[in-house]
């Protein structure tokens, strides 16, 4: 049996996303931008997905783009905005965003522009006077997770913008931990871009949307076609908008179970800290996403643990999914300042909708053997 408890890496398609697909995938598989029958029918399943995305960010239809994913939307957000305002040099990030936001920083340098970091406290959140002594006159955009992904730590959003707003400065979050988990509400809260990913949220892997708040205008991401309004290039994935369109209606519905879901987090950690010595729960200090537990045991390797629950049939992360495999604490815990002999031995949990009581109670009883006999074969010891 298979215990999947990785969910901020990515989620299990929703059945109901899956139906909705498979017609389009089928005998309803027509061009949207088709004049014909089989056209109308494409084109008219993307305007209702784009409605059912839109009712979950509470934005216009027409403020949302239909993409490829996360990793699309910040590259899109950033790359965007330092085309469209060559006047403007300086960016603002936390030193917990994604590696794609990361990444897309160190191409912003390599053209000359500034990247200013901002640091996280002990429980890995932002700082929010550091982020007002930071915005400048020539700062082009100042981008923010709106939860970690590994962490799972909630940023204020709400002071946030407030202040970088207050400074006429543009704000984009990176989403795709949040959707789903935490509710958002575009219509009162003033951001200019925001993206996301299909795949965390039940949806189909490949697809995504973005929000580009009316008014502001942006280069198109792919040249090529007038899809998106002009703004992306490329025939439409009908059926994975069709499943994203779908996942989010399922999102919304669901939004009253987060407190069950946080209720088995916490019934979680309160095993493991009565069950084990010398564990850190990084972040609790912090709101945080009500399906993640990002711990860290004392005197052994995190990758070791991993391996000797995935053996059980336990599926959990050392972190992101992006950085898997490095040697070396990720840059979420070295920002939060995590000691060494803790941070080494680092998983991450992260629940969803699907994950059953019994499924944490398993876990919470399998731990304690799997810790101990990984610190008695010796420190940082290997599976």
């Amino acid at each position: 049996m298979i215990i999947y408890l990785d969910n901020n890496a990515t989620t299990r398609l929703a059945p109901e996303a899956l139906d909705a697909m498979l017609p389009f995938l089928r005998e309803s598989f027509g061009n949207a931008g088709s004049g014909h029958v089989l056209g109308h029918l494409s084109e008219g399943a993307v305007v209702q997905s784009r409605d059912q995305v839109a009712a979950m960010l509470g934005c216009s239809p027409a403020e949302v783009l239909f993409n490829s994913g996360g990793t699309e939307g910040i590259n899109h957000a950033l790359r965007g905005v330092f085309e469209a305002f060559p006047g403007k040099r300086h960016f603002i990030i936390s030193a917990v965003e994604h590696p794609a936001v990361m990444a897309v920083c160190d191409w912003l340098k390599r053209k000359e522009a500034e990247i200013t970091i901002l640091g996280v406290d002990g429980e890995g959140q932002l700082d929010l006077a550091a982020l007002e002594a930071s915005i400048r006159p020539d700062t082009a955009l100042v981008s923010l997770m709106a939860a970690n992904n590994e962490s799972g730590v909630l940023f204020p959003l709400e002071k946030a913008a407030q202040i970088v707003k207050g400074k006429g400065t543009l704000l984009h979050v990176d989403a795709t931990q949040a959707i789903g988990k935490a509710a958002l509400d575009l219509m009162h809260l003033p951001i200019d871009l925001l993206n996301f990913s299909g795949h965390k949220v039940h949806g189909p892997k490949g697809t995504g949307a973005m929000f580009i708040r009316r008014g502001l205008r942006l280069k198109p991401f792919m040249l090529g076609g007038k899809q998106e309004r002009g703004r992306r290039g490329g025939t439409e994935n009908v059926p994975g908008i069709v499943g994203l369109g779908k996942a989010c209606e399922l999102a919304m519905a669901h939004l009253p179970r987060l407190a069950a879901i946080s209720g088995m987090r916490d019934r979680l950690e309160l095993a493991v800290q009565s069950g084990i010595h010398g564990v850190r729960i990084n972040g609790a200090g912090s709101a945080r996403l009500p399906n993640t537990s990002f711990l860290s045991f004392k005197g052994l390797e995190g990758e070791a643990l991993l391996l000797k629950l995935s053996e059980r049939g336990v599926c959990v992360s050392t972190g992101s999914a992006c950085a898997t495999g490095q040697k070396e604490p990720s840059h979420v815990l070295r920002a939060m300042g995590v000691p060494i002999e803790y941070a080494m031995g680092t998983i991450r949990i992260s629940l969803s909708r699907y994950t059953t009581l019994e499924e944490v109670q398993t876990v919470s009883e399998m731990l304690p053997g799997i810790v101990e006999s990984l610190r008695t074969a010796g420190p940082y010891s290997r599976a």
